[in-house]
């Protein structure tokens, strides 16, 4: 699991702005982008691993 993280090939997802809100614009991620074509894909977040999968039901399930 971890070898595909240390990939050099993974693509880089930039963040857009969606329209701002009233006080603060947060970044918006588009979920096509971050899953690359693909059902799943796996998120470093500091020493831990999580897996970003999208379900048949058009849902998405993060689990560590």
């Amino acid at each position: 699991m971890n070898a595909r993280l240390n990939s050099p090939d993974l693509p880089v997802v930039a963040a857009t702005t969606a329209e701002p809100a009233a006080s603060s614009a947060m970044p918006v991620l588009d979920s096509r982008l971050l899953l690359n074509g693909g059902r799943e894909v796996l998120i470093r977040h500091g020493d831990e691993c999580y897996r970003l999968r999208h379900t048949r039901n058009d849902k998405l399930i993060l689990t560590k």
